[in-house]
């Protein structure tokens, strides 16, 4: 893996969120932790996702080599020394020394960029040779993230499938229709005692509701889908007054929506 130069730039402990003393296997973990958020498969439309990915694959990249990372605490450590030599030395400075501490701090400063570039080189060596070898550690921490997200959207499916499972599951429904008028007390003749002798020949009867809004109209709920299957292949109602049979709920792909009361076939009627 390629590991840029900027990374001198950053703060590869805090991208990560550790400490300067923290173990390889802490290391290791908080990278698992901060790619997860911030996977590009898991943030497609977060272009910054993909960036910080990157930067934090070269944290890991450096962190995890034992040379790689004495060299950036060296340099980490020598900018560290040349901000806090720096804020002495404002704190210092007075009128009078003026001249004296800006001779001090040219001198100080030629040596800490001395030391800086020696040791800035040998970080840069360390990063070739990552570059080099490539990065077992990280293509392994990688590899563990994508078989997590995997699993992840694995688990997401098997929930969602249960769930349709559990959806799916409903009992068959039938809608009943005939010619009724609104002042008609015997209803058609069709009774709820006369429905359930004519429907009940086919199976059991779960509920059967007939509308008191709806003139003419009820809604039967059978235990099983064949029982409704024949309730509506079958069943035309009384023969001065025919049943219309059409499906409300858990209709089979392979049946029929409704049966016309003038059907050509032989169904059986009640009387």
């Amino acid at each position: 893996m390629a590991v840029d130069k900027d990374l001198l730039e950053l703060d590869l402990y805090g991208l990560l969120g550790v400490g300067e003393k923290a173990s390889e296997k802490e290391v290791k973990k908080a990278y698992r932790q901060k790619a997860l958020t911030c996977h590009p498969d898991k943030n497609p439309d977060k272009p910054r996702a993909a960036e910080v990915f990157h930067q934090l694959s070269q944290a890991l990249a450096v962190l995890t080599d034992a040379a790689a990372r004495a060299a950036y605490d060296k340099v980490r450590r020598a900018k560290h020394q040349a901000a806090e030599r720096t804020r002495r030395l404002d704190e210092k400075r007075k009128k009078v020394k003026l001249d004296l501490e800006a001779r001090e701090r040219e001198a100080q400063t030629h040596e800490s960029e001395e030391e800086e570039i020696k040791i800035t080189r040998s970080l840069e060596q360390e990063i070739i040779r990552l570059r080099e070898e490539g990065s077992r550690q990280l293509e392994e921490q990688q590899r563990l993230i994508q078989e997590q997200i995997r699993l992840e959207r694995e688990q997401h499916l098997q929930g969602r499938q249960a769930r349709n499972g559990a959806e799916g599951r409903i009992t068959p429904k039938l809608k009943l229709k005939w010619k009724c008028r609104r002042e008609d007390e015997t209803r058609g003749g069709y009774s709820e005692d006369v429905l359930l002798q004519i429907l009940q020949k086919y199976g059991e009867v779960l509920n059967l509701i007939i509308s008191s809004r709806k003139t003419g109209s009820a809604v039967v709920e059978f235990a099983t889908v064949k029982a409704a299957e024949m309730a509506v292949k079958n069943e035309v109602g009384l023969i001065n007054n025919p049943l219309k049979i059409s499906w409300l709920e858990g209709q089979p792909q392979h049946s029929p929506s409704t049966v016309p009361s003038d059907s050509t076939s032989q169904p059986r009627t009640s009387q």
